[in-house]
C-alpha cells in the first residue's frame, strides 16, 4: 500500500498522458468540415490530416525503439507533454499566420502527434516499473483512460461549440492544452523507476530472435486492426441502425464504441486479480469475431448497432493485455519491446480500415463485405493468444 501511495502522482501522470493522447487523435477531426467551409481546404486535402498524425506517431514509435533508454524516461515525458501543448495551441493560430492555413493545420498536427507518440510508448513501461501488485488489472485501467479521454473530448467538445459557436474553436484547442501544460509538472516531479536496469534490456536484434516476441507482434498488429477496422466505421453503423444524420453518427457511433471499450478496461483493472488474463482475452476475441459476424451478415439495423457497440467492448482488453502478457513472459524486453509493439499496434491500426474499405470498394461499396473480411483479425488473435499458452506451457 506504501508503494502505490508513493506512486501514486505517477499514475496520475501516465493517466492525464493517455488523456492527452486522446484529444491529441480526436478533437481535430470534430473540425475537418470546419476546416473545409471556413478555410476553404479540399476535403482530400483534409483526410490528410489524420495520415499526417498516424504516420508521425509510427516514426516516434521506430525512433523511441532506438533512443528512449538513452535519453532517458522522464526528459522523454516532459518533453512528450510538451509538444502536444504546443502542437495544441499551434492550431490554434498557425492556419490564420501562414499564407496557406493547410501547412499551419498540418505542421500542428505533427508537432503533437510527436507528444502523442511519445506518450503511446513510455506510460506503458513507466507504470510497468513501478512496484503495483497485480500490474495486469493497473495496465488496463491505465489504458482505460484513452477511452474516457476520447468520450469527454467529443462531448465536451462539441457542448462547448453548440454553446459558444464553431467559430470559437480556437479557444477550445488553447484549453484542451491545459492538460498538458498541467502534466509537465506531473511527469518532471513523479517518482520514475527504470524498467530494467541499465545495460541488461534485450536489444532489438535479440527481441526480433524471440518466438514469443514474434507472437506478441502478431497479437498486437490484430489488437490494432481488430479495434481500429471497427472504430473507424462505427458512425456508419449507428446511422444505418438510427436513420440519425450523419453528424449525430459521426458523434454517437465512436462514444458508444469508446464507452464500452472503457468498461472493458476497467473491469478487468477492478477484477484482474481474479481472472486470468489469457481467459479473459480469450474470451474477447471471441466476442469480438461474434460482433464482427452480427455487424457483417444481420438484415436488422439494431442487431448490426449491437454488434458495432459491443465490439468495443471486446477488443479493450486487446491492446493492454497484449502488453501485459509479453512484460510478463519477457521481462527484460525494455522500451524497445514496448514501442516496437506500440509500432505493431498503430500498424494494424492503420491495415484494418484500409481493409476494409477495399473490400468494400470492390464489392460495389458493401461496408458489411468489409466488416466480413476483419473478422480474419480475432480469428488469428485468437489462435495466436492459445499459440501463446501452448509455448508457454513448453517453457
Amino acid at each position: 500500500m506504501a508503494s502505490d501511495n508513493k506512486y501514486g502522482k505517477t499514475l496520475i501522470a501516465c493517466y492525464l498522458g493517455f488523456i492527452t493522447q486522446a484529444i491529441a487523435a480526436n478533437f481535430a477531426p470534430l473540425l475537418f468540415l470546419t476546416f473545409h467551409k471556413s478555410m476553404g481546404i479540399p476535403l482530400g486535402k483534409v483526410a490528410l490530416v489524420s495520415t499526417a498524425f498516424y504516420f508521425t506517431q509510427l516514426i516516434v514509435d521506430i525512433i523511441c525503439a532506438k533512443f528512449v533508454d538513452r535519453i532517458g524516461y522522464r526528459f522523454c515525458a516532459v518533453a512528450s507533454e510538451i509538444a502536444s501543448a504546443a502542437g495544441l495551441i499551434c492550431l490554434a493560430f498557425l492556419p490564420s499566420v501562414l499564407p496557406d492555413p493547410f501547412i499551419g493545420i498540418i505542421i500542428s498536427v505533427i508537432i503533437y502527434a510527436i507528444g502523442s507518440g511519445l506518450i503511446e510508448v513510455l506510460a506503458s513501461p513507466i507504470v510497468e516499473a513501478c512496484p503495483f501488485d497485480h500490474k495486469e488489472a493497473v495496465m488496463s485501467l491505465l489504458h482505460s483512460f484513452y477511452c474516457w479521454g476520447s468520450v469527454g473530448v467529443i462531448l465536451l467538445s462539441t457542448v462547448f461549440l453548440a454553446v459558444f459557436g464553431i467559430g470559437n474553436w480556437r479557444w477550445l484547442a488553447c484549453i484542451w492544452a491545459i492538460i498538458p501544460l498541467y502534466n509537465i509538472y506531473n511527469f518532471a516531479s513523479c517518482p520514475i523507476e527504470p524498467l530494467v536496469e541499465d545495460g541488461k534490456g534485450m536489444t532489438i536484434r535479440t527481441l526480433f530472435k524471440t518466438p514469443m516476441f514474434f507472437l506478441g507482434i502478431v497479437l498486437m498488429v490484430c489488437a490494432g486492426a481488430a479495434e481500429m477496422s471497427m472504430a473507424q466505421w462505427a458512425s456508419a453503423f449507428v446511422e444505418s441502425a438510427l436513420g440519425l444524420s450523419k453528424t449525430i453518427g459521426d458523434l454517437v457511433g465512436p462514444c458508444l464504441f469508446a464507452v464500452t471499450m472503457g468498461i472493458s478496461r476497467v473491469i478487468y483493472g477492478k477484477f484482474g486479480n481474479r481472472i486470468e488474463l489469457t481467459k479473459y482475452m480469450l474470451g474477447s476475441g471471441a466476442l469480438c469475431l461474434a460482433c464482427y459476424i452480427l455487424a457483417a451478415l444481420s438484415l436488422n439495423p439494431i442487431i448490426c448497432l449491437i454488434g458495432c457497440t459491443f465490439c468495443g467492448f471486446s477488443v479493450g482488453i486487446m491492446w493492454p493485455g497484449t502488453i501485459s502478457i509479453l512484460s510478463k513472459r519477457l521481462p527484460t524486453g525494455g522500451t524497445a519491446m514496448f514501442a516496437l509493439l506500440a509500432m505493431a499496434g498503430d500498424l494494424g491500426g492503420a491495415f484494418g480500415p484500409w481493409l476494409v474499405g477495399f473490400t468494400s470498394q470492390i464489392k460495389n461499396d458493401d461496408l458489411k463485405a468489409g466488416m466480413l473480411i476483419a473478422c480474419i483479425f480475432p480469428i488469428v488473435l485468437i489462435v495466436t493468444i492459445i499459440g501463446i499458452k501452448v509455448k508457454s506451457k513448453d517453457h
